[in-house]
């Protein structure tokens, strides 16, 4: 399957975004550092840029007012949950929770399950807290928390929107198997990271 144009320009604008600031000899040089690190966190970790992605895709499932609440909600807990990480010492939880996040919406996409729209927001915001926390556990002491925040945030909105860019895609071109599958690849990709931690 080759990627359109402009599904491409979407999923690589954060990173051209950032390449000035990763071309500079120090880190943590001017007011967009904070941001451009935040910006790249989600793309660093492949269990983070998978879950980002599989949001996407189960919100396209979804359909109705969940295409976009539950990325909006993940979005915004994440922060939240972001700012908690900047402040406490992330528990050692929160792997446990960044993988279940894959598994659980590996499993969601590749069943094509339909849970009632509170339901699904809930469980995408606890995920979220999961994620946010980890990326807040990690920000670089050389930048704002603030920008950093910012930065992953917009990232993650971008990662949504890919999955749903392309599971749209896929549903309009009668290839919606393909995305069953992607779910079952996510579903296996975080039942193998479970087993390896």
């Amino acid at each position: 399957m080759t990627l359109s144009l402009r599904m491409q320009s979407i999923i690589f604008f954060p990173l051209l975004l950032v390449m000035p600031e990763l071309a500079q000899a120090h880190t943590g040089i001017g007011e967009f550092s904070g941001l451009a690190h935040g910006m790249l966190h989600p793309f660093l970790g492949l269990d983070h840029l998978v879950a980002m992605m599989a949001v996407g895709l189960w919100a396209t499932q979804l359909g109705g007012r969940a295409l976009w609440l539950a990325p909006s909600v993940f979005v915004l807990v994440m922060a939240l949950g972001g700012m908690f990480g900047v402040a406490v010492n992330p528990p050692h939880l929160i792997e446990g929770g960044i993988l279940a996040s894959l598994l659980v919406l590996g499993v969601l996409i590749a069943a094509s399950i339909r849970l009632p729209l509170y339901a699904s927001l809930a469980l995408v915001a606890l995920f979220a807290l999961f994620h946010g926390y980890a990326h807040g556990a990690e920000l670089p002491h050389s930048v704002s928390a603030m920008n950093y925040v910012l930065g992953f945030m917009l990232s993650t909105a971008i990662l949504h929107l890919s999955g749903i860019l392309m599971a749209t895609w896929l549903v309009k071109n009668g290839a919606a198997y393909w995305l069953r599958l992607a779910g079952l690849s996510i579903a296996v990709f975080g039942g193998a990271l479970c087993i390896a931690n």
